[in-house]
């Protein structure tokens, strides 16, 4: 046996698979993550936190009809009880108020407030200060392209989940 059979092979360790398809996924997460983490940051002087101020912009873009518990929950992807506590703390801080459906009595309604409308209008200055400095360097056409790549991207999602 000569030197070159006796010694033993290098074992070569297999490529580890390199996740780049996931870059687009692993950005929009990390910088959606971050934002809010900064809106708590910018929101925490108005005294309001994550889900309220989560809460009191999803009812802001529903108009003036109200929602149903059960929707915000389903919107905000929070259980039922949770939403209903969130409900009873800016109801209790007079942010909100629930009020009878018109089409069905037994069932309530969760209304913004002028109280609420107040914070919101405070939120939308605090953000709009917070997204000048988040989009410093972003020209209007780059944040447009942007703003239409979501939405596509939002549309594909949504469309892919039908097809479940």
């Amino acid at each position: 046996m000569n030197d070159v059979q006796s010694r033993p092979r290098a074992v070569r360790k297999p490529k580890r698979p390199q996740a780049d398809q996931f870059r687009f996924g692993y950005l929009l997460h990390d910088v959606s993550r971050t934002r809010r983490t900064l809106i708590d940051h910018w929101m925490k002087p108005l005294g309001i936190t994550r889900a309220q101020w989560s809460l009191l912009s999803a009812l802001s873009r529903g108009g003036n009809d109200g929602m149903m518990q059960v929707d915000l929950a389903r919107l905000l992807e929070v259980g039922k009880v949770t939403i209903g506590g969130l409900v009873d703390r800016l109801e209790a801080s007079g942010h909100v108020e629930r009020r009878p459906d018109p089409q069905d009595r037994r069932a309530k309604r969760v209304y913004v407030t002028e109280q609420g409308w107040k914070m919101i209008r405070s939120m939308i200055t605090v953000a709009e200060k917070m997204n000048k400095k988040v989009l410093a360097g972003v020209s209007d056409r780059d944040l447009a392209t942007v703003e239409k790549v979501l939405l596509i991207v939002k549309k594909n999602i949504r469309e892919a989940l039908k097809e479940r």
